[in-house]
């Protein structure tokens, strides 16, 4: 698929010099999209997210592998300020619809998480829901979502429980080829407070995929400075 056919419409903003990532990650989403010909989530925004942010000030967000946009939507119309990521241009164009559908702004970035230029240490929210986040030598991905909470800000990590040891399929990723949790609670140091840690029963939406996946792990938290 070429930069200009991968691209959503007007309100979509990319950066410069079209899709920053790796192209072959890219490929890979696209074309699991593209397997479903309106939308492979439920729509609805996932269950963690709605309640660890509750109690929290609308400010600004980053959505990482925003995927069809039912976070960024959701948390656009309740105040925050969305800025939302996804390697998919096939998954962007299905979010920005959904956004102007549900008459709200979000700025889309068509980047991966570590080559985005994001400003540094500015999200008073960062939220990664079950991201697919290459692991490097370097924790690049790790770092990267350390580092774009603002000082104050809270960092919302959940995945599927036990994939970290779970036994590849013939033919699906290697889940000790991501990030996990676990990895990133490793890299927290006295600048940051956990707040929560735990492996909790997940609120599985009706239809989707990934709704065979009964626990998630959530791990929230906040940067001290």
């Amino acid at each position: 698929m070429t930069d200009s056919a991968a691209r959503p419409g007007s309100d979509v903003s990319f950066p410069a010099g079209g899709f920053v990532g790796n192209p072959a990650e890219r490929a890979q989403w696209d074309d699991r999209y593209s397997s479903q010909s309106e939308r492979l989530w439920s729509g609805r925004p996932n269950g963690a997210l709605v309640a660890e942010v509750a109690d929290l000030a609308p400010g600004r967000v980053l959505d990482v592998g925003c995927g069809e946009g039912a976070d960024a939507v959701w948390l656009a119309g309740r105040g925050w300020d969305v800025t939302a990521l996804e390697v998919s241009g096939v998954a962007l164009e299905r979010a920005a619809r959904h956004a102007q559908d549900a008459g709200v702004a979000v700025t889309w970035v068509h980047a991966g998480l570590v080559e985005a230029a994001l400003p540094p240490a500015s999200f008073d929210l960062v939220s990664a829901m079950y991201p697919a986040l290459l692991r490097t030598p370097d924790a690049a991905a790790e770092r990267a979502l350390l580092g774009a909470v603002a000082p104050g800000g809270v960092l919302l990590l959940v995945h599927h429980a036990g994939m970290e040891t779970h036994v590849p399929e013939e033919g699906r990723p290697d889940p000790a080829d991501y990030v996990w949790p676990s990895m990133v609670a490793a890299l927290l140091d006295d600048n940051w407070r956990v707040e929560v840690d735990e492996e909790r029963p997940r609120m599985v939406p009706e239809g989707g995929a990934g709704a065979h996946h009964a626990n998630d792990v959530v791990l929230r938290a906040r940067r001290l400075r």
